[in-house]
């Protein structure tokens, strides 16, 4: 319970999704839930049951139970923020992650399983690296070094170590313009932005990177490169998998890392898409604002993925903690939930039909003001006109 008010006519404020928090670590979980179904059901299907928890179990979820517009009251953020509780559900979704993916290499070693089967355990595996990612970026916000080591760590099973670096220094400063890696344009399908934005931010991370330690005064190849010392991590995981588990694991920790980008990539496309800064008369770009990301309040998702849907609180206040962020009135909405949205993205024309007309109402129509893919520039502007 938390005070609102003064004194005793104060009211007491109490977070219903206090406890619901915990979901998040059925995700970590989903490779014993897996096995279990698996052994029991004797259905290699289930291999995949990570994949099936956020692509058909969150979505049909998220149907029944709606959206919650419920912000906290702006006099309990402080000690709502300083609520340890809070602090711990995203602590723990890293020893469940990594037991999962030791548990996953024992199993892709000793399991009587195809190459089919083998490809649904990296999926399900993959699924729990792609949103362990975003317990990274959780984490990785945060002042505390405590916090930014977990980040790292979380992000070592995926091999994307940079997001550490780049997310923070590259794309919450370039968000919603043309010069951001992370941010997909009008017209842009995910196979064209997966490619740009996963080698556009290793060249932002690791120019970031290189400048801080020269201005320091430091090589790049210090052992305080943030980059190179993250990779590090992966290296030393992989390497202590390969000699436990022996070489016939090394092609499934390489699947589920590239399943992981892949998924938290596709986060990344739907969160910005088309969405542009406006700039001063300067030339600089206005102060980023909750219009310049899109926003679902879908319940059950948003549980799963610590609020990161409410993705437009988040870049306005970037160091705000998942259980104080806000739905914003002006932010533009997803008609459902990322893992719909995620999997409506692999599907371009689909994407295009559901996703164009809702930014192009969100500009009032004017394409001036959207961020379009400068070679799609043209022909949309003739498709306008005619």
């Amino acid at each position: 319970m938390y005070m609102v008010g003064d004194g005793s006519a104060g009211a007491r404020w109490k977070d219903r999704k206090r406890y619901l928090w915990l979901c998040g670590l059925a995700v970590p979980l989903s490779p014993f839930v897996a096995w279990l179904f698996v052994e029991y059901l004797h259905l290699g299907v289930f291999w995949a049951f990570g994949a099936l928890l956020i692509a058909v179990i969150v979505p049909l979820v998220d149907r029944f139970t709606g959206v919650d517009k419920a912000n906290p009251p702006e006099e309990v953020v402080r000690e709502l923020e300083e609520d340890r509780y809070y602090r711990w559900c995203t602590y723990l979704y890293l020893p469940l992650q990594y037991a999962g993916l030791v548990f996953a290499c024992w199993v892709w070693t000793v399991a009587p399983m195809g190459w089919p089967e083998r490809f649904a355990m990296a999926a399900t595996v993959g699924v729990v690296g792609g949103v362990g990612i975003n317990a990274a970026h959780e984490l990785g916000h945060k002042r505390t070094d405590l916090e930014r080591r977990l980040a790292k760590i979380a992000l070592a099973q995926s091999g994307y170590g940079h997001f550490f670096v780049e997310h923070n220094h590259g794309h919450h400063l370039r968000v919603a313009t043309p010069e951001d890696a992370a941010t997909a344009r009008f017209g842009e399908t995910y196979w064209e932005f997966l490619p740009r934005s996963v080698f556009g931010g290793l060249r932002s991370g690791w120019r970031y990177e290189r400048e801080r330690l020269a201005r320091r005064g430091l090589p790049w190849w210090s052992p305080r490169n943030n980059v190179l010392n993250a990779w590090a991590l992966t290296v030393v995981l992989y390497a202590g998998l390969i000699a436990v588990f022996g070489w016939s694991v090394a092609p499934w920790l390489v699947v589920q890392a590239v399943l992981a980008v892949m998924f938290l990539e596709a986060a990344n496309y739907l969160e910005h898409y088309g969405l542009l800064r406006g700039t001063h008369p300067n030339g600089t770009y206005e102060r980023v604002a909750p219009r310049h990301s899109w926003n679902s309040d879908h319940s059950c998702s948003n549980l799963f993925l610590y609020h990161l849907q409410r993705h437009s609180d988040h870049h306005a206040n970037p160091l705000r903690r998942y259980q104080t962020l806000r739905t914003m009135e002006e932010a533009p909405q997803l008609p459902a939930g990322y893992a719909v949205m995620i999997l409506l993205s692999f599907v371009p024309p689909l994407w295009r039909k559901v996703m164009d007309p809702r930014l192009l109402d969100h500009y009032d129509g004017d394409l001036s003001r959207v961020n379009v893919d400068p070679r799609l520039w043209e022909s949309l502007v003739t498709r306008r006109d005619m």
